[in-house]
């Protein structure tokens, strides 16, 4: 009588962050469903804005910097105190760079995000004459700031699209809704640009972050209660 051997367990293979690829489907995505997902997340995030606490555009560009690799939570415990010391870029320009180094410490990567503090002050002041420039080009000639950054400052500051910001909260919402055909930022930020509106550019990555922030966390996605699940092709499939 023949030997039967164990029945092979097959696993689902579980998908995580590293292992996470964009859904596929049709390209470009359903215009329909990228509609119902901007519908709902303003329904969800009426009063969207950057979450970093500033009151001048040169503030702005400051936290910006220095949320690199760091929560906006703890950029925002240091800030008062150093746009207290130094508010304009006249001031940091002027800033020693130890003190600039012991007031943002806690940012991590204190010694190279003081000197970009310093040298974008000096900058500013030299070549545009104390005012925060109004183009992407401009703006990332300035030290420690790249496309993310300058399209923050355009955006929040200025109500200007000239670009999709992609954070890493972006990144993997897009990935996981179906709205990019890649995983490399640059790539994600030209499907975005291509699939959402012009007019929604700026509150769109504002409200995404926010949706990564509250819901649609990195690990264990509250599927269940997103209100953006029955437009998500990702959606139940992160335990």
């Amino acid at each position: 009588m023949p030997v039967q051997g164990k029945a092979r367990v097959v696993k689902a293979k579980l998908v995580t962050k590293a292992t996470r690829k964009p859904r596929r489907g049709p390209w470009p995505p359903d215009p329909a469903r990228v509609r119902s997902i901007l519908e709902g997340l303003e329904e969800l995030y009426p009063d969207v804005d950057c979450e970093l606490d500033r009151e001048t555009p040169f503030q702005l560009v400051c936290a910006t910097i220095l949320s690199a690799q760091c929560t906006d939570d703890r950029v925002n415990l240091v800030t008062p105190a150093l746009f207290k010391k130094y508010p304009t870029p006249e001031a940091m320009a002027k800033a020693p760079l130890p003190k600039l180094e012991a007031l943002i410490r806690t940012t991590g990567f204190f010694r190279q995000k003081a000197k970009s503090l310093k040298g974008t002050a000096m900058l500013i002041e030299d070549n545009f004459g104390g005012e925060v420039p109004r183009t992407l080009a401009e703006l990332v000639t300035l030290p420690g700031v790249a496309r993310k950054t300058a399209g923050v400052v355009l955006g929040t500051a200025y109500g200007l699209a000239e670009n999709i910001v992609v954070d890493t909260h972006v990144q993997r919402l897009a990935m996981r809704l179906g709205l990019t055909r890649s995983p490399d930022v640059k790539k994600i930020e030209q499907d975005l640009m291509q699939v959402i509106p012009h007019g929604s550019w700026i509150r769109f990555s504002h409200q995404i972050i926010w949706h990564g922030r509250r819901v649609c966390f990195a690990r264990k996605p509250e599927c269940g209660s997103c209100t953006l699940a029955p437009f998500c092709p990702s959606a139940g499939l992160e335990a």
